[in-house]
């Protein structure tokens, strides 16, 4: 098992050519973007090192900023659509934020590795979990009703206190039935029947970015076999921001000798088996929980793919537990490349009211990638 995590990485500070420079962030979409995640080359940076300047918007309010595991600055850019926003950074020593997106591998839970946002909190499953016989294939959702993090405080409590993760004790659950599926958003290849191959859990590793602003996790999984190639492995890079409330998933794979087809998905279970909406750039599902009588709330499961050129619903040949089919969205796939989509959830109890409101912002999602924030740096 690999373990690696990258801590802010040192940036040397350049020659300075001056106390401040501008950020110019421009929003060419007829879309307000809201803290929106941007990023510039640290290189770009003459003022000082990451740790010795600060950001600030027009109003002059300082805002937060992460090094990334590639060399990259992020902070959330507010721009009106249409027009553009300026920042500024001075050298100077930042204000200490709240870390509200992390993670890390829980081995006192059979090694799952899990990560949360100020929005939710999501879990792949590890070797543990497979060696034990039990099948899980997809990605696990919890809720959450608080902002803060919740992980440490549900895994400890589970494990030494016994007081379960799946009850709400106030601040959310673990109420989502994933199983032998897709789960939240999980890929996977289609073999030749289009019939779905399931990954089983991650065998490896490696976590890239903690916090404060973004979650970075590479997974590796397989092998499998799918029509003839018999080792195929996949590799996942997730990424999860503060403030949003989808994970970006960058996929590839080794070992396919042809074009397969891929796709990621989300299960659909009995308690509502209609509550899927096939959109245009989205598909969404309402998810009632295993106990829609029991005070659970709805958990909303969204998968915004740009590449997928078509949404439908496919059914399980043999239903298992409550789960009876999957939403999913196709694509053509050649081995090594990269397939990028987005995935995520809210909940009705923690801050997404309804499904209307939550096809809303994954239609806006969608129209957003269209037409990126440009950044400059003067």
């Amino acid at each position: 098992m690999k373990k690696i995590i990258f801590a802010a990485a040192f940036l040397s500070c350049i020659a300075c050519t001056g106390n401040k420079q501008e950020i110019e962030v421009s929003n060419d979409s007829q879309i307000d973007r809201t803290e929106e995640m941007v990023s510039i080359d640290a290189a770009s940076l003459t003022v000082a090192a990451p740790g010795a300047f600060r950001i600030l918007d027009a109003e002059g309010k300082e805002l937060p900023y992460q090094l990334t595991y590639d060399n990259r600055i992020i902070f959330p850019a507010s721009v009106k659509a249409g027009s553009s926003a300026v920042y500024t950074v001075t050298a100077g020593e930042p204000a200490l934020i709240d870390t509200l997106v992390w993670g890390r591998q829980f081995p006192e839970r059979k090694d799952d590795m899990a990560w949360e946002n100020d929005r939710s909190a999501y879990r792949a499953y590890g070797p543990a979990l497979q060696q034990s016989g039990e099948r899980a294939f997809g990605y696990d959702i919890w809720t959450k009703s608080v902002s803060k993090p919740v992980l440490e405080k549900r895994f400890a409590l589970d494990k030494n206190e016994h007081i379960s993760f799946h009850v709400d004790h106030g601040e959310g659950m673990d109420v989502y039935a994933v199983g032998p599926t897709l789960g939240g958003g999980t890929t996977a290849l289609l073999d030749s029947l289009g019939n779905i191959v399931y990954p089983y859990c991650y065998q490896n590793y490696e976590i890239l970015d903690n916090g404060p602003l973004r979650f970075t996790v590479r997974l590796d999984y397989g092998p499998v076999s799918v029509d003839g190639d018999t080792a195929v492995i996949e590799h996942r890079l997730i990424s999860l921001d503060r403030g949003s409330w989808l994970n970006r998933t960058e996929v590839n794979y080794e070992g396919l000798s042809h074009v397969a087809k891929l796709t990621p998905g989300i299960v659909v279970h009995k308690q509502n088996p209609e509550g899927y909406t096939l959109g245009e750039g989205y598909m969404a599902y309402a998810d009632s929980t295993e106990n829609a009588a029991n005070g659970n709330g709805v958990i909303f499961v969204g998968v915004v793919s740009p590449e997928s050129k078509g949404y439908m619903y496919q059914q399980l040949a043999e239903p298992t537990g409550d789960a009876i089919g999957h939403i999913i969205a196709p694509v053509d796939y050649e081995n090594g490349k990269t397939f990028t989509y987005y995935w995520g959830s809210g909940w009705s109890k923690g801050g997404m009211p309804d499904t209307d409101t939550w096809n809303a912002y994954l239609k806006t999602f969608s129209e957003s990638l269209k037409s990126p924030l440009k950044v400059t740096v003067k």
